[in-house]
């Protein structure tokens, strides 16, 4: 098992914010637009900077999603934020028919997704907003692991012509990946080879992959573990070619298990080669308040619940 180690943690929102503020000085084309959330999405550098550039917009997710639409007609690459709930379920219609219909370059930016936002509960805990958002056609979505990554991604993104989603979160994580990293925008990163089971894993769940890895290892299980960035492209060919290989599979993300990258993988496998499956996912209930830990405990989402994933998946093809 390779090993993997970090100097810090760090919330991938900051690696938004970063990101963003790295455009505001290469791209005189990006504008940022905020609903009232400017220091929760660690857009204040940006709105410092360029506040010709910035709009605040207030509680009023449906408008900016229209005035993003409408500022892409001039050639800019707007990006908006607020946290995912309010991103994705609030404004579903606005980005439908302004947005993804009409093909649109807006960059839809998302914090505080998933259980990991803890205490503030039920209701801002999203976790169908990644099925919500890739079954909208020409919409990318994406969902880095780390601050690194995030960093990356969102610098990436403003080159890619389109609607894009892109997921991240308020908790610190292992910061594990390189900070000169390319990314590529549909390409999975292979962070592990291995022959017995193949673990595909995105967002947050990814560093808790590679320490499910490790007990694997331990126990003489070889994980082939790959970090999936990008749900939607999905990268098909990376995933059929490490399945082909091991003979089964698990899937793990900070999401319902409906309709995110358990599905998406599934239905790649379904039409190409039929294999063992499990899912490390939200099964099918809302949230609650609670620590990131707890809750992460709680649904199912934690390193062991990886280990005992792919142990019930290698004793199925047996």
């Amino acid at each position: 098992m390779k090993k993997y180690t970090y100097t810090e943690k760090k919330d991938t929102r900051s690696g938004f914010g970063a990101g963003l503020s790295v455009l505001g000085k290469e791209n005189p084309n990006v504008v940022a637009l905020c609903a009232d959330l400017t220091g929760s999405l660690k857009m204040d550098a940006f709105a410092k900077e360029h506040p010709d550039r910035f709009i605040q917009v207030g509680i009023a997710e449906a408008n900016m999603i229209g005035i993003a639409a409408g500022l892409t007609i001039g050639g800019k690459i707007p990006f908006t934020g607020t946290f995912a709930n309010f991103s994705t379920g609030r404004v579903y219609d606005q980005i439908r028919q302004s947005v993804a219909y009409s093909d649109k370059n807006v960059k839809i930016c998302a914090s505080h997704a998933g259980l990991t936002l803890g205490e503030d509960g039920a209701t801002h805990q999203i976790l169908e907003d990644i099925g919500l958002m890739r079954m909208l056609p020409g919409m990318t979505v994406i969902n880095p692991c780390d601050y690194n990554q995030t960093k990356a991604a969102t610098i990436a993104i403003a080159k890619h012509h389109g609607p894009v989603y892109l997921r991240f979160g308020r908790p610190t994580v292992p910061n594990f990946t390189p900070a000169d990293q390319n990314f590529e925008i549909g390409k999975a990163v292979m962070l592990n080879e291995g022959t017995d089971v193949t673990i595909i894993a995105t967002g947050h769940l990814v560093w808790k992959a590679i320490e499910a890895g490790e007990q694997l290892a331990a126990m003489g299980i070889s994980a082939e573990i790959i970090n999936i960035h990008t749900i939607k492209p999905l990268d098909n060919d990376a995933i059929l070619k490490s399945v082909a290989k091991t003979n089964c599979v698990v899937t793990a993300e900070e999401h319902n298990r409906f309709g995110g990258l358990g599905d998406a993988v599934a239905q790649v496998l379904t039409a190409h080669l039929p294999t063992v499956q499990e899912y490390v996912a939200v099964n099918d209930s809302f949230g609650e308040s609670g620590t990131p830990d707890q809750l992460m405990t709680k649904y199912g989402l934690d390193t062991i619940d990886i280990v005992k994933a792919a142990e019930r998946a290698i004793a199925r093809k047996s």
